[in-house]
Order: C-alpha cells, then structure tokens, then sequence
C-alpha cells in the first residue's frame, strides 16, 4: 500500500507542477525574411478591327426612278467601301409615256413604250405594231416589214440600241456586276 501510496502522490505532484508551468508567460520570436520582388507588366489591348462602313444613299422618293447599291468589304490589312446610284431607264419609259399620254399624244406613248424591245414584240405579236414615221396601223406594219426585210432582225435591235431607241440597260448592268465582282477578287488576292 506504500508503493501505491507513492505512486498515487507522484501523480498528483506531477500535475500540479504540469499546471504551473503552464501559467507561466514565455516569449519566443525568431523571425527570419527573405524578400524577393521580380516585376513584369504586359498590357494587351485587345480592340475591333477597322471597319469599312458603306455609304448611305437616299432614294426613298418614290417619284424618283433611282436606287442606290453601297457595299464595303474589309480584310485584316485594306477596307474598301462604295456606293453609286443607278436609273431604272424602264421606270423613266413608264413615267414619260404616261405623261404623254396624259397630254394626249397617245401616238407618241406608244412609241416611247415600243423602245423596250419586249414591249415591241408583244405589240408585233398582237397585230398592233408599233408606230413607224408617223405611221400607224397598217401602214406602219408594212413599214416595219420593209426595214426588216433590208436586214435581219439581231441587226436591226442593234441599229435602235445605236440611235438610242431600245434600251441597254442589260448592258449596264452587266458592267456594274462586272466591276464589282472584279473589285472582290482584286480583295480576295
């Protein structure tokens, strides 16, 4: 019983004295530092590319006998932009016939309609063709057929597109497209 009496004292003593120094204040600081500082800035601007807008052309009025085209292309390095304005010479015939027949020369509104080659076939085929000289009628139908007999008939449309009596707007267009269509591959290169 000693023995454990003495253990169990030990015990005891030893925490005690375990507490005590824990309430004890004690300061350790041990600072080592070691600053390094490499700086590097890199700023990327990061914007649109250039862009070429195409021109706003008005042809709202509907009196007018004009549209507009405007177009524009861009690539990385050129950007082109256009725009022209074209007259619908078929819109013109109608409005000028129109007027003159208002004013009562209906002679001369059908002549001025019979510069569209289509609107000549079609009064050709109708049996009513179109005035000759004045003529109307018979008289301008065997006119007709004896112009037509001095030469064919592929000849005779380009004679009237020459004096500027069939139109060629056909013609004009194909250009336009032409050009335009040039323009994009010399973009494309």
């Amino acid at each position: 019983m000693k023995k454990l009496l003495v253990v169990l004292v030990l015990i005891v003593a030893y925490s005690i004295v375990a507490e005590a120094q824990d309430d004890v204040i004690r300061t350790d600081s041990t600072t080592n530092s070691t600053i390094t500082t490499n700086g590097r800035t890199e700023t990327t601007l990061k914007s649109p590319p250039a862009s070429a807008i195409s021109p706003t052309i008005n042809t709202s009025n509907s009196d007018l006998c004009t549209f507009g085209v405007a177009g524009a292309v861009q690539t990385q390095i050129l950007g082109i932009s256009t725009g022209t304005q074209f007259t619908d010479e078929n819109c013109e015939r109608l409005k000028n016939s129109k007027t003159l027949y208002d004013m009562g020369m209906k002679v001369a509104a059908v002549s001025m309609m019979c510069q569209d080659e289509r609107v000549f076939k079609a009064m050709w085929n109708a049996g009513t063709p179109c005035p000759y000289d004045g003529k109307i009628g018979e008289e301008a139908k065997a006119a007709w057929i004896a112009e037509m007999a001095d030469e064919n008939w592929e000849e005779h449309n380009a004679k009237m597109v020459e004096e500027g009596l069939l139109d060629e707007q056909e013609t004009k267009t194909a250009a336009a497209a032409g050009g335009l269509g040039g323009l994009l591959l010399l973009l494309l290169l």
